[in-house]
């Protein structure tokens, strides 16, 4: 069976660790029968990085330290789905600040942000709040030493590279860069690879998923490789352009946190997480990444 051992190690390879199980055990078990030292921290037990009490945050990091398992950054929800862009804004501002002071203790300085459904407003004001609202995270997350990855998925960038290279670049802050999702474009009807190829200059951490889309707009989840979103080529293209970063698995074949449907699976995650072993593999061949 292909292991870790094929990947060069300048391939850093993590999960979100929800999508393999909802305790903290399950979820190190999970990257560790990958032969994987890294886990990428959404949920512990259902409950969101940042709301968990402090005696749960104080074991959580205690257990991933005695485990040797690194944290290769922290998904929050600011600026998800679930918060519109006319939301109350000092809740992000409140959830950074959390994850600030945790990050640090877990040495891990990036955290996953979205740009915010409209919440019912016409396009200009949409993108102004958003913008507004990305610009001041920034500057409070420059002066914690975070990164804040813009993901493209909900919100006013989510689906538009246009909109993401005006918010890196019209912010101007070394503190908001671009978390690419590899799947999420067969997810939300785009193709990736053009929009990867505009943006990869930004990119600091990937999402890596693939998907299918169906008859009447269904779209189902499948280990990488097997699905539309060209999985490789999207490596391929990442390597050629130098990207050093994590490549973070999340399967979504049994849990899209989004719906609110499905656990996590460890069996289903580790067969993704073996299906990106495979094509790293490949890709190898053909980039000379790690030679």
């Amino acid at each position: 069976m292909p292991s870790a051992e094929a990947v060069p190690e300048e391939v850093r390879l993590a999960g979100l660790g929800d999508e393999a199980a909802p305790d903290l055990a399950g979820q190190i078990g999970a990257v560790a029968e990958l032969g994987w030292n890294r886990l990428e921290l959404r949920t512990v037990g259902g409950t969101p990085i940042a709301d968990l009490d402090e005696d749960a945050f104080r074991r959580m990091a205690e257990r991933l330290e005695t485990a040797g398992t690194s944290v290769a950054g922290v998904a929050s929800k600011i600026g998800d789905w679930s918060r519109p862009v006319t939301g109350d804004f000092a809740v992000d501002v409140r959830e950074l600040e959390v994850l600030a002071r945790r990050c640090a203790v877990l040495g891990a300085p990036l955290v996953r942000v979205m740009s915010y459904p409209r919440g019912g407003l016409d396009g200009p004001e949409w993108g102004r709040r958003a913008r507004e609202r990305l610009r001041e995270l920034a500057w409070r997350a420059e002066d914690h030493g975070l990164v804040l990855a813009h993901e493209n998925c909900a919100g006013w960038a989510g689906d538009r590279a246009d909109r993401m290279l005006d918010l890196v670049t019209g912010i101007g802050s070394p503190a908001l860069r671009l978390l690419f999702d590899i799947g999420n474009g067969v997810a939300h009807g785009y193709p990736p690879l053009p929009m990867l190829r505009e943006i990869v200059a930004h990119v600091v951490h990937v999402h890596v998923k693939d998907a299918r889309a169906g008859a009447g707009g269904e779209v189902s989840f499948v280990p990488p490789g097997e699905g539309d979103a060209q999985v490789a080529e999207c490596l391929e293209v990442l390597f050629e352009n130098g990207y050093g970063g994590v490549l973070s698995i999340e399967p979504h074949v049994k849990l899209r946190p989004h719906l609110d449907s499905g656990a996590g699976d460890r069996d289903a995650f580790v067969e993704c997480g073996r299906a990106l072993e495979r094509l790293l593999a490949r890709t190898v061949l053909t980039t000379g990444t790690g030679r």
